[in-house]
């Protein structure tokens, strides 16, 4: 029998408990039941309404003194409106359900364990007087976590920090996060949140945990809702002599030298294998692009974490606008560094990963370079340059038959990330290049070629595939050896003047390709677009696959944006007013700034467009009206591609021409108006493929 005194200790133990709250559904229900919404509970919480929201079902809970209050709120409206059956008397409230709950890792440490199934309510321990400064809340009704993939990440590689301290992770998940500062949000980050991101290939390096912050989040710690000046917001910085500046520096943390803007990165020099680095995203600041992330920095937190985790777990995390992810990626999945053994020493050092672009940057041959370059200028430079970009051309009308002016539509087929499938098993230089004269041609040497295509006489109605104009070359240029090769393919002879070749070669973008490939497909099929419809499915599946979830409707908005902007980025410009032409700018420090990888890449998706086009013409007898980089707007006599394209008797489509599915290098439906409209562009000298989808789509290469 147990003492009076023992008694009394346990009735103590329960009046120290935090108040106890009625389950999710049950707070909703009262809340409703006494006509109060959402919004007016934030105020009277002096919180905000996605905080009350997430107390509603369950992906959080209030902490003192909120707690109190809110325990004393649902008590009397309990008392007012009890459940269906229950008598209308004060009463206790209902035991809450306990949600799994996991304390964060220390970083570095052993592995934390996955959460378990919670007992029943009723005989759930007592909890303690406040809550861990880190915890992870899952929703009630997730009682149990699915493993980690990386145990040392238990939390996913990345969390979306509101101003109530609530970091929304992956999976549902929320961290409570205690940081008022941000050299505490980065302390807190790496040291307690469990966030992060296992490393792509073996000799690379693990994600550095990002943590986007909202504009509440970011005022709290001490940031300027917005930043504000004359130049483009995403290029603009703190100066250095702000105070969260001097805080970070004050702490012993370091900034890169882009210093605090959109995406910044603040680290410390590593211990050992444990890297300390932290990303920072400011949505406020327009960190996340319209144009790459359409609708998510208006998203609410849990979504956008949602949205930005699919992007890291299928992609890469995030570490600046989707162009530098693209080519980050690059880096990631073929690292320049491998550990070798010194055969003298026997120590395991740094060496060349063999495949990759290796450590230092490469400058090109000046016919391959941008005429600002260095090599340009201080070479005094007049050879000419390569000129492979994407298609912008348009049928002269004068060309246009009355067989096809009288067809009733004009219908616009585009290419599924075209630059993409164009690097498939693309084999690019690795090595520096060697100059030739007269050289003979070989198709398999990556390059670029001085050759004379001018005299090669093609149908007027395709364009010319050795131009971006598609005009007929008018003399001797520079051209990558896709291009040339073609050339040769149509039946011509080649005799290059001269070359720029690379003697070590290999397919660097073949892992780039495949994972952003598969994270492409998956993104489709789970909006129900999937490689078994037939094509007339397929159609009907891509008309409405934008209204099935925005949240991965922008994630598929930014697979594409990193191909494109990854591919842009090889060959990154100079920015700011005060660069001088012959001056280094800084992406000329990376490995990865190479100009002749880019006219690779573009060259083959050209000639892959043009191959197709020159197919078509063969079985069909149609020739486009206008082509804008990957899209080309065709006459018809139906409102469908199944109108137009080539199918075997079988109903197969014909090898060769265009063909629909959500593959890349596969064709979808661009858009469809009148003939009428399209030959009235074409008259003012507008190209229809630009306007064909609606509003004002643009060539965006990413540079």
């Amino acid at each position: 029998m147990a003492t009076e005194e023992e008694l009394f200790a346990s009735v103590d133990a329960l009046l120290e408990e935090e108040p106890q709250l009625p389950p999710p559904a049950e707070r909703a229900r009262l809340r409703e039941a006494a006509g109060i919404t959402q919004a007016r509970l934030a105020t009277a919480l002096k919180t905000t309404t996605q905080t009350v929201k997430n107390y509603e079902n369950g992906r959080s809970e209030p902490k003192p003194p909120r707690l109190e209050a809110y325990q004393r709120l649902l008590n009397g409206w309990a008392a007012k409106y009890p459940a269906h059956g229950a008598p209308a008397a004060p009463a206790v409230a209902p035991q809450p359900e306990v949600p799994a709950t996991v304390a964060g890792p220390a970083a570095p440490g052993p592995a934390t364990a996955a959460p378990v199934e919670a007992p029943p309510a009723q005989t759930a321990p007592a909890r303690p007087a406040s809550r861990p400064a880190t915890s992870s809340r899952r929703p009630a009704a997730k009682k149990t976590a699915k493993p980690a993939d990386d145990p040392r990440f238990p939390h996913g590689p990345l969390a979306v920090l509101d101003g109530d301290g609530s970091a929304y992770g992956t999976d549902g998940i929320v961290l409570d996060c205690p940081a008022t500062t941000v050299p505490e949000l980065v302390e807190w980050t790496l040291r307690e949140s469990g966030l992060g991101a296992a490393k792509l290939n073996r000799y690379g390096k693990d994600s550095d945990p990002l943590i986007v912050l909202t504009a509440p989040a970011a005022v709290k710690l001490g940031l300027p809702e917005r930043l504000e000046g004359h130049e483009q917001r995403r290029s603009l910085r703190l100066p250095k002599d702000h105070p969260v500046v001097r805080q970070v520096a004050k702490t012993k943390w370091r900034l890169t030298q882009r210093g605090f803007g959109p995406w910044a990165r603040i680290y410390r020099t590593a211990q050992g294998n444990q890297r300390q680095c932290v990303q920072l995203a400011i949505l406020s600041w327009d960190a996340l692009d319209e144009r790459s992330w359409p609708g998510v920095a208006d998203m609410e937190p849990a979504d956008i974490a949602r949205v930005l985790g699919v992007y890291a777990t299928r992609v890469i995390t995030p570490r600046g606008s989707t162009a530098v992810s693209g080519l980050e990626l690059m880096t990631a999945l073929r690292p320049p560094t491998r550990a070798v053994q010194d055969p003298e020493t026997g120590n395991w050092v740094p060496g060349h990963n063999p495949g990759s672009l290796g450590t230092e940057p490469m400058d090109p041959a000046p016919p391959e370079a941008t005429p600002e370059h260095p090599v340009v200028v201080n070479s005094c430079w007049t050879g000419g340059f390569l000129d492979e970009e994407a298609y912008q051309w348009v049928r002269d009308v004068d060309l246009l038959t009355d067989a096809e002016c009288t067809l009733p539509y004009a219908v616009g087929l585009d290419l599924n990330t075209a630059f993409l499938a164009a690097a498939n098993r693309l084999v690019v230089g690795l090595s520096a290049p060697d100059h030739f004269h007269a050289p003979t041609f070989n198709p398999k040497i990556p390059g670029s070629w001085l050759v004379d295509l001018s005299p090669i006489e093609l149908d007027p109605r395709l364009p010319s595939p050795f131009t971006p104009t598609g005009e007929r070359p008018t003399g001797p240029a520079w051209y990558q050896t896709h291009t040339v090769a073609y050339a040769q393919e149509l039946g011509h002879d080649v005799h290059p003047i001269e070359a720029y070749l690379r003697r070590e070669t290999g397919a660097y973008l073949d892992p780039w390709h495949d994972r952003l490939r598969t994270a492409y497909i998956d993104t489709l099929a789970d909006l129900g677009v999937t490689r078994d419809l037939p094509d007339a499915e397929f159609l009907a599946a891509m008309e409405r696959h934008k209204d099935v979830d925005p949240a991965l409707t922008a994630v598929l908005a930014a697979i594409k944006a990193t191909v494109k902007g990854g591919v842009g980025k090889l060959r990154e410009r100079p920015q700011g007013r005060s660069y001088k032409e012959g001056e280094r700018w800084p992406a000329l420090q990376r490995q990865t700034w190479r100009p002749d990888i880019r006219a690779a890449v573009i060259s083959k998706a050209r000639v892959n467009m043009h191959r197709k086009l020159n197919n078509m013409a063969k079985m069909t007898g149609l020739y486009p009206l206008a082509v804008l980089s990957d899209c080309v707007v065709y006459p018809s006599p139906g409102d469908s591609p199944l109108d137009f394209l080539p199918y075997a008797a079988s109903g197969k489509p014909q090898p060769g021409g265009f063909r629909l599915g959500p593959t890349p290098g596969l064709a979808k439906l661009e858009g469809v108006r009148s003939m009428l409209w399209a030959v009235g562009l074409m008259e003012q000298g507008l190209n229809p493929a630009r306007h064909i989808k609606g509003g004002d789509a643009v060539l965006d290469e990413g540079e």
